[in-house]
């Protein structure tokens, strides 16, 4: 069963203040995490982790990563305020969005972002949205770096998650990256980079590793036939995390390894000379260490045994959305036979809207809380107000058992403040 770094009766003193459910972080974990991840790719000099803010957009979170250098990766206009609103700009952001809107590019541009782009029309559709992009990319040649993303196609096994390459919208072709680096080159862009994104929840440390190898062996590829040089490769995220009992977290010092041995023999063994490493990890970085809390409301027994919570999919979706796992635990019964069969369920007026099926848990009582694992990545940040749903705060536990408030729960006033009745 799952070690909680809180047991019931702090969970008691917790809600006194902030009501169930609510979402609530481990910061020392998270910390701790960071660690690793850096101490992995130290031996590459200018490493850095973009924490990808879809996964955990709250300010709180984004300046805690900032202790270890993460930067931001970003990829719509809020994503880029909260970036901004925590102190990460210019080369702290990596603006990875795709069907992007000129808006959302001027932004970038004035924040001093990279600008990766997904598509080879981006290039032109810049010339378009910035005004006087021409000159400013040959007088800002020295400090603007611009990036595009690779997709691989058929040449890349597809993941479980993301899907095949080929049918992604995501990424340019080989032929069409060539042809997007020319532009760029002969336009005066001096600084370059390379991404792609293949992987999403990806357990197997070779899967990361081959995506690093084939991104090592593009560079070198572009190199030779375009005379440009690569600062930094970002190989994306897409480093899963346990959700379930029998699984196992990704060894990230193995991984390190890995791509450290790619890297030794297809950049620095092919004379290309230093080229730092980038990641944009998300899930992995927050994911274990996040927790939806709730309490039993009702539990009800017809054809099924279900246990009715105050929490429901607007607060986290994956397994509605994906049949996704997520271990529960049940504090204060962790010692108590494990003998019941529930559907653990919300109040959405949908059937779907079950956080486990059939799942095998102590005796349910009212009032009992329920403790949700895995949460701290698209959980809250997924959430939604269907049936007039609200969403419920998130909490951050320091070092010190203290805890912050990081987003208040929404009230009824916030679901209806775009709303106009005064003409009614």
């Amino acid at each position: 069963m799952r070690k909680l770094p809180f047991d019931r009766a702090k969970l008691e003193e917790i809600s006194a203040k902030w009501p169930t459910p609510f979402h609530v972080y481990d910061a020392r974990a998270i910390r701790e995490n960071a660690k690793r991840l850096k101490k992995a790719f130290s031996w590459n000099k200018g490493f850095r982790e973009y924490f990808a803010v879809k996964a955990t957009p709250n300010p709180y979170i984004m300046k805690l990563l900032r202790e270890f250098d993460f930067g931001s990766d970003c990829s719509s206009m809020a994503e880029l305020e909260l970036a901004q609103r925590v102190g990460n700009v210019g080369e702290s952001v990596m603006f990875t969005s795709n069907d992007t809107p000129a808006e959302e590019f001027r932004r970038a541009w004035e924040l001093g972002a990279i600008i990766n782009l997904d598509d080879i029309t981006h290039w032109d559709f810049l010339y378009e949205a910035i005004s006087g992009f021409a000159a400013k990319v040959r007088d800002e040649a020295d400090t603007r770096v611009f990036c595009c993303r690779y997709n691989p196609g058929p040449l890349k096994g597809g993941n479980a998650i993301i899907g095949k390459p080929e049918e992604a919208k995501y990424g340019f072709t080989r032929e069409q990256l060539l042809e997007c680096y020319a532009k760029m080159r002969d336009a005066g862009v001096k600084r370059f980079g390379l991404h792609t994104m293949v992987a999403s929840n990806e357990l197997d440390p070779n899967y990361i590793i081959d995506t690093a190898k084939m991104l090592f062996s593009l560079a070198g590829e572009i190199h030779d036939e375009l005379g440009i040089d690569f600062e930094f490769v970002n190989i994306g995220g897409g480093i899963g995390i346990p959700y379930r009992p029998e699984q196992k977290a990704m060894d990230l010092q193995f991984l390190g390894d890995g791509i450290r041995a790619a890297y030794e023999e297809l950049v620095t063994g092919k004379g290309l000379g230093a080229i730092r490493l980038y990641m944009e990890c998300g899930r992995c970085i927050t994911g274990p260490y996040g927790y939806l809390v709730a309490k039993v409301r009702h539990v009800k027994n017809t054809y099924r045994l279900y246990a009715g919570l105050d929490a429901c999919m607007s607060n986290l979706m994956r397994p509605a959305l994906y049949g996704a796992y997520h271990e529960i635990v049940v504090p204060g019964k962790e010692d108590s036979p494990v003998t019941s069969v529930y559907d653990v369920t919300g109040s959405l007026c949908e059937n779907n809207d079950k956080f486990a099926v059939q799942r095998v848990l102590p005796l349910l009582e009212r009032g009992d809380f329920v403790v949700i694992c895995d949460a701290g990545a698209h959980g809250h940040a997924m959430g939604f107000q269907y049936n007039g749903k609200l969403r419920s705060a998130e909490l951050l536990l320091e070092e010190d058992g203290s805890v912050t408030e990081i987003r208040r729960a929404e009230t009824l006033d916030d679901y209806f403040a775009t709303l106009d009745f005064s003409s009614l």
